[in-house]
């Protein structure tokens, strides 16, 4: 099976790095550019991971990943941070949430691929 990854970010930049490095390691990927489309999304589809902003406009990263785990299809679903923010009120507020990392941008598209696979239990090289 291959892995279907939700990327949420409202940088396009920063969605088209994740995308490449993801779908370059054969993933498929779906793309939302805030929270509450990332919400409707995931409510429309299923996702192996998601990999998420913190802040966005319309309903930032802690607003979407609550909505994400309130689903129960979600509730055990990896979800990765992917922000420059560093305040540990943000990450309290994310491991209540059992976000499963907190990856600092820039991000490094190899690691980050490293990062996911392990979260999926594959290897990356697959």
């Amino acid at each position: 099976m291959i892995p279907n990854i939700l990327v949420v970010d409202d940088s396009l930049t920063m969605r088209l790095i994740v995308q490449a490095a993801m779908v370059g390691a054969g993933w498929k990927v779906v793309l939302a550019t805030n929270g509450k489309e990332a919400l409707d999304k995931s409510q429309d589809g299923s996702f192996d991971l998601v990999l998420s902003d913190w802040n966005m406009p319309v309903m930032g990263g802690l607003g979407f990943i609550q909505g994400l785990r309130a689903q129960s299809k979600y509730k055990d679903t990896p979800v990765l941070v992917l922000t420059t923010e560093e305040d540990d009120v943000s990450k309290a507020a994310a491991r209540e949430l059992d976000v499963s990392g907190w990856v600092n941008k820039p991000v490094d598209p190899d690691g980050l691929v490293e990062f996911v696979a392990e979260l999926l239990g594959i290897d990356p090289a697959n």
